[in-house]
C-alpha cells in the first residue's frame, strides 16, 4: 500500500482528500500547515507528496525546496492560480506535476497513480536528515551548516550545491548534475555558473587554497566532496 502524505491547509478540501485516497486503497497522512508537513516527510518517507501551495507557516513552494534538499519523493502541487507562471514555477522548483483547484476527483486519482508508476511503485531515496563527517555537519531541516564546529551561512543553492557534493561523497559529479540538483531553474545556465559557485562556496566554508580543499575539481569530468581521511 502506498503512503500519500496530504499537505493542505484548508480542512473541507483536506477531509475530501484523505477520504478520496482511502477509498483508492492508499494509506494517507495529513498535515496542516508548511512545517508539520515538512516534519511528517521527514519522519514518515511518504511514497507521494500532494502540497497545497498556499499553506501557513511555510509556503508550498519553501516546502518544495526543503523536499529538494533531501529526497526525490513525487511531489504533485495543488494552486488555486492558473496563471502559466504559476505552473513553471511548481515545475522549474522540483514538482513533478501540477494541478489547478477545483480539479476533476478522477484526474487527480490518475495523476497520482501515474507519478507512483514513474517512481518505481514508491521506492524513492530519502537522505539522512543530517550529514556529518567530522569536517562538514550539514541539517537539512534547519538549513544549517557548520565546518569543524563553525557555522557557516549559505545561500539557498550553496547550500544544495554542498548537499549534492556531501550527499554524493567519493564520487564525480558533472556541472549539469549540479545545475540540475542545485539551480531553481538550470535552463539557460552554462556550466560556467557552476565552476564560479564552487569557487564561492569554498571560499564561504574557508577552503580557498585548492589544494587543501575537501571540494575537488576533476579536470574535464566535474566536482567531487572527498571526505576527511581521504575515504569515498
Amino acid at each position: 500500500m502506498s503512503r500519500l502524505l496530504v499537505v493542505e491547509d484548508d480542512p473541507d478540501i483536506a477531509l475530501a482528500l484523505r477520504m478520496l485516497f482511502s477509498r483508492a486503497g492508499y494509506e494517507v497522512a495529513h498535515a496542516a500547515d508548511g512545517r508539520s508537513g515538512l516534519k511528517e516527510a521527514y519522519a514518515e518517507h511518504p511514497d507521494l507528496v500532494v502540497l497545497d501551495v498556499g499553506l501557513p507557516e511555510m509556503d508550498g513552494w519553501q516546502v518544495l525546496e526543503r523536499l529538494r534538499d533531501v529526497s526525490d519523493v513525487p511531489v504533485l502541487v495543488l494552486t488555486a492560480h492558473g496563471q502559466e507562471a504559476e505552473k513553471v514555477r511548481g515545475l522549474r522548483g522540483g514538482a513533478d506535476d501540477y494541478l489547478t483547484k477545483p480539479f476533476a476527483n478522477n484526474e487527480l486519482l490518475a495523476r497520482v497513480e501515474a507519478l507512483l508508476r514513474r517512481s518505481n511503485s514508491g521506492q524513492n531515496t530519502w537522505a539522512s536528515q543530517i550529514y556529518d563527517d567530522g569536517l562538514v555537519h550539514l541539517d537539512p531541516t534547519k538549513r544549517r551548516v557548520y565546518v569543524k564546529g563553525d557555522e557557516k551561512r549559505l545561500t539557498p543553492t550553496e547550500f544544495r550545491l554542498l548537499n549534492a557534493l556531501v550527499r554524493h561523497a567519493g564520487a564525480v559529479l558533472s556541472p549539469n548534475q549540479l545545475l540540475t540538483q542545485a539551480w531553481d531553474d538550470p535552463t539557460g545556465i552554462g556550466q560556467e555558473r557552476v565552476k564560479f559557485a564552487v569557487l564561492r562556496l569554498r571560499r564561504k566554508l574557508g577552503w580557498s587554497d585548492p589544494d587543501d580543499s575537501p571540494i575537488e575539481s576533476v579536470r574535464g569530468f566535474g566536482y567531487r566532496y572527498r571526505r576527511p581521511g581521504g575515504e569515498g
